[in-house]
């Protein structure tokens, strides 16, 4: 998805992670996916550089759909579809 559809996406769930070192921001993640639906977005803040790679890879190894990555100053808006 392109920075603009991941912007006006229905967010059910944000995930502040924003300095919090590896693996925090997956934790935080894991923890969240438990709180929402199937079908349901979650955005993740995190200012982790790995986080850009760990959530997709840990998304599709549980059948969730990572939707793509908006780098802001400092931080990363990473997008994922519960399964």
């Amino acid at each position: 998805m392109t920075p603009e559809e991941l912007s006006n996406l229905n967010v059910n769930k944000i995930v502040d992670a924003r300095g919090t070192a590896c693996p925090g921001p997956l934790l935080a993640a894991k923890k969240a996916i438990g709180e929402i639906g199937s079908g349901d977005i979650m955005e993740i803040l995190s200012s982790d550089e790995g986080t850009k790679r760990d959530i997709p890879k840990w998304a599709d190894k549980k059948g969730h759909s990572y939707l793509g990555t908006i780098e802001e100053s400092g931080y990363f808006k990473i997008y994922m579809k519960k399964a």
